[in-house]
């Protein structure tokens, strides 16, 4: 099978996202004539033009505002915020709005709405816009937030939430958009579940976005010592999939959980929190965190290099529980 990037994969599933549905269209800055801050967005005007490919003022607010109301109308706006940093500005629609219109309406309205966004440290991009900040967001109950791994992933959870009925936001982290991997070329959907990356008896190792690939890497180093990790990629923060990660701690009685957002109040708080409240007896250790340190982050590329967690933190924290 062919292999494509993941910025290549996102760029696919919005061409099949435009061609299969009419009340599909995208706005946001720079999204149109440049193709988009990070490029996934470059040939669409050219396919499908300035009807459905549009360029916005530098305003969040107008932004996802507009996608609000268009999705209440019927429509399905698929929006970019550049940068995942700047969802404080408009904060306010996301979470006061998108996230709970349905509900105040008593279900009489849907807001089929997707939220592009990226995320992630590791470019030089300094403190401003290198945030893993989707913790905020999976507090926030009556959206949905998405993060992808790697290509495959991320063509097929867009397609997922295009064609959801509820307000996604889907974050995919700029370290990876390069990242390639085996692609269908045909339409498919990924479901809003945890998938095991790599089996094993000795430990769990769960992560998402880039952390996955660092768990992996981890967990050869691991086999190399007879210790056999298994690999759970939670692709999907809310709705949460809880059962995937339970069963494989009930089996290996030990777990590691890794993002890159700093690790106070992380989300992996959440899922360590979900591991001792349901299967507290059949833990052989208490649940390790890996993650950032709380300080903002480093434009310095040392120093970014020494804030971002990675393999041999995992690897620490692996060989303390065993």
């Amino acid at each position: 099978m062919r292999k494509i990037s993941m910025r290549q994969a996102i760029n696919e599933a919005l061409h099949i996202a435009f061609h299969s549905d009419p009340n599909v269209f995208s706005i946001g800055e720079d999204i149109a004539v440049y193709g988009g801050q990070l490029r996934c967005s470059y040939d669409l005007i050219d396919h499908f033009g300035e009807g459905r490919i549009m360029d916005t003022p530098i305003s969040e607010q107008a932004i996802v505002g507009t996608a609000i109301g268009a999705s209440m109308l019927g429509l399905r706006p698929i929006v970019e915020i550049s940068y995942i940093d700047f969802i404080g500005v408009c904060f306010d629609q996301i979470m006061n709005q998108a996230a709970k219109l349905r509900y105040m309406y008593g279900g009489r309205v849907s807001l089929p709405l997707v939220i592009r966004t990226q995320g992630g440290a590791g470019l030089g991009n300094g403190a401003q816009h290198s945030q893993s900040l989707e913790a905020l967001l999976a507090h926030i109950p009556g959206i949905r937030v998405v993060i992808p791994s790697n290509a495959y992933d991320a063509k097929g959870l867009l397609l997922r939430a295009v064609r959801d009925n509820n307000p996604v936001v889907f974050i995919e982290h700029k370290g990876l958009y390069k990242k390639r991997c085996e692609v269908p070329e045909e339409a498919y959907e990924c479901d809003y579940t945890c998938d095991v990356k790599r089996e094993g008896s000795d430990v769990t190792i769960v992560a998402y976005s880039s952390m996955v690939e660092q768990a992996l890497k981890a967990a050869k180093e691991l086999e190399k010592e007879g210790v056999e990790a298994e690999v759970i990629d939670v692709r999907c923060l809310e709705p949460f999939d809880a059962d995937t990660i339970l069963s494989s701690v009930k089996k290996t009685g030990r777990a590691v959980v890794a993002h890159e957002a700093c690790k106070k109040g992380g989300f992996g708080a959440e899922i360590a929190s979900v591991i001792q409240e349901n299967v507290f007896d059949q833990l052989k250790k208490p649940v390790k965190r890996v993650g950032a340190p709380e300080v903002p982050v480093p434009f310095a590329p040392v120093l970014e290099k020494a804030y971002l967690p990675n393999e041999q933190n995992i690897l620490e924290a692996v060989k303390s529980i065993l």
